[in-house]
């Protein structure tokens, strides 16, 4: 057995999926002999910043997701020219990182969320963290806020990312794919449960999942799940945390509203496809469990950015319109041949365990 290492991961309570991607690193380490301990970066920042920051982001992407767009395209997204950094403000959070990196005897961290890889590399280029910092990108098209030079790794989804970040940062980058539980990869057993429920709720109407996040966020929803009623499906609408939206989507006649869901493997084994608004965790999730995914309405500002890029790897389709929406969900919802290359495309991104790639950087030299 190897020599027992102990990490450190970096998340973010942005939603879920930062957390759900830090949460199984952790339990892999376990299993495998190793010990992480995951720690919240919000939570490091001081004078509650972490709290307005996220209150910000949620009241943004809910109401106004404008505003989040346009903060996007100014502040994060990709290209030439200057922008603020956001090492002013990761760089609050520190000094507790680091006692809490000597204090566990740390031998690797690993950012999950862009404000902490910009700490991890802000500490790592002046020499103020000693261990090995590793980033795991969780997005498919990654911001000029998930880059530093100060990082010694980064481990992205795709190979098109990883030469993304080979560029800009000139950092060592490879892609050794996406992270998800075991469960999503193998027939679950919930599966059984839910298909009977939405033959109860709608016989012969393919049940097609519509994800809203954790936090319940997305644009026309109920019109969206009206179409899809119109177009012979069941809209399976997953709401989070969000009960305001649960309650509202419940009145549209042939949905099926749901709040948080802790079987997600059995509800996407059940389903026949994913409409998505985010191309994050949900769909990587679905396209571990072989579910076909489609892109319509994405959040403004990285949503959108990585709508494309799913669809440009073809991963997913991106919807125009409802009419769009509708064809794609015809031709992917069925068993068939395009069907099954779509969800063969999708097996492509779990390629290798990332665990391995980060405890080889374990024992590296201090910048």
């Amino acid at each position: 057995m190897s020599t027992p290492r102990r990490l450190l991961v970096v998340s973010a309570s942005m939603g879920s999926g930062h957390d759900t991607v830090a949460a199984e690193l952790a339990r892999r380490a376990a299993e495998y002999g190793h010990h992480a301990e995951v720690v919240d970066v919000l939570r490091l920042l001081p004078y509650g910043l972490g709290t307005g920051l996220r209150g910000c982001y949620r009241s943004s992407v809910r109401h106004c997701p404008w505003v989040y767009g346009a903060l996007y395209r100014a502040l994060l997204r990709r290209g030439a020219g200057r922008r603020p950094s956001g090492v002013p403000l990761a760089r609050l959070a520190g000094h507790r990182l680091r006692e809490l990196a000597k204090q566990s005897g740390t031998d690797v961290v690993v950012p999950v969320f862009h404000l902490a890889a910009q700490l991890t590399g802000h500490l790592r280029s002046r020499g103020m963290l000693t261990v090995p910092s590793a980033v795991l990108v969780t997005d498919f098209a990654v911001h000029r806020q998930w880059l530093h030079p100060g990082n010694d790794a980064y481990f992205c989804l795709t190979e098109d990312t990883a030469r993304e970040v080979r560029q800009d940062i000139a950092v060592a980058a490879e892609a050794p794919g996406a992270v998800v539980a075991p469960v999503f990869l193998s027939p679950a057993p919930g599966a059984a449960h839910w298909s009977e429920r939405f033959i109860r709720q709608a016989p012969g109407r393919p049940p097609v999942l519509l994800s809203a996040g954790a936090w319940g966020v997305g644009s026309q929803l109920a019109a969206t799940a009206r179409l899809l009623v119109g177009g012979g499906f069941l809209p399976v609408v997953l709401c989070g945390r969000n009960e305001g939206l649960r309650q509202e989507l419940a009145g549209v006649p042939g949905a099926l509203a749901l709040g948080w869901v802790s079987d997600m493997p059995g509800l996407l084994r059940a389903a026949r496809a994913l409409v998505d608004n985010a191309a994050g965790q949900t769909a990587v999730q679905a396209l571990a469990a072989e579910l076909p995914v489609v892109s319509y309405r994405p959040l403004p500002g990285h949503g959108a950015d990585g709508a494309r890029r799913m669809a440009a790897l073809g991963l997913s389709d991106l919807a125009a319109d409802g009419a769009g929406l509708l064809d794609s969900l015809r031709r992917l919802a069925s068993a068939g041949a395009e069907r099954e290359r779509r969800t063969a495309r999708g097996r492509t991104l779990f390629r290798e365990d990332v665990l391995d790639r980060v405890l080889a950087l374990c024992g590296a030299a201090a910048a």
